[in-house]
């Protein structure tokens, strides 16, 4: 059974940083541990139905960033403990939300595509 168990999310002043992680486990033909797999963060607002792509990270380590987090976030990952991080600079308002861990067989941009979710964990940035 695959699961993504996200961490790291929290409170904290604007300008601040937090380091989000996603670890990954039970992919049933080890793709992940051999890179075949994207991963992707995306964050849901309250009372919204779509979650936006802030961050996507490819098999081959290509990333892609939303434009609004672009310079201040950092996606990357840590093969040897399953797991995908995204270092988050310069936090402003605007970037509270729940955050999602995701994770498919491309960078996609919307939502509907990605086969695997994490459950969230929610990032407030105080002004």
């Amino acid at each position: 059974q695959v699961q993504l168990v996200e961490s790291g999310g929290g409170s904290v002043q604007a300008g601040g940083t937090l380091t989000l992680s996603c670890t990954a486990s039970g992919f049933p033909d080890k793709r992940y541990l051999n890179n075949k797999l994207s991963m992707a963060w995306f964050r849901q607002a309250p009372g919204k139905e779509e979650r936006e792509r802030v961050a996507c990270i490819e098999d081959d380590g290509t990333t892609e960033y939303r434009e609004s987090v672009q310079g201040r976030f950092t996606i990357f990952k840590n093969n040897t403990k399953n797991m995908v991080i995204l270092q988050m600079n310069s936090l402003r308002p605007e970037d509270t939300d729940m955050y999602y861990c995701a994770s498919d067989a491309l960078c996609w941009i919307i939502q509907d595509k990605y086969k695997y979710w994490g459950q969230g964990t929610q990032v407030t940035v105080d002004s």
